[in-house]
């Protein structure tokens, strides 16, 4: 399984867009996604975390044909995801002296 950042997004995209444009290379399992939004309510910045059982071959493919492709108004930009903080701290093992 493959957890990958999607930035760059209009903020009229759904889950459901998501899991069928990158369904095309893998099993989705999962979609996050995110929207920011400014003191008023609107929203300034959208963005996923969607995990995907992916072949390393279909990954290439996924990012060669996707990255930084124009799509529903905004330009995707893909990356995998960064180990978030908290995973990091749960899966560290404990020191003992």
């Amino acid at each position: 399984m493959r957890r990958l950042y999607v930035g760059g997004l209009n903020h009229t995209v759904t889950q459901k867009d998501l899991k069928d444009r990158f369904g095309k290379f893998g099993e989705v399992l999962d979609v996050e996604l995110r929207t920011r939004r400014d003191e008023e309510g609107v929203p300034y910045k959208t963005f996923a975390y969607i995990n995907v059982n992916i072949s390393d071959t279909d990954l290439k493919k996924c990012l060669t044909v996707l990255n930084k492709s124009k799509w529903k108004g905004g330009t995707l930009q893909i990356e995998t995801a960064k180990e978030s903080f908290l995973h990091r701290s749960q899966t560290k093992t404990s020191l003992s002296f």
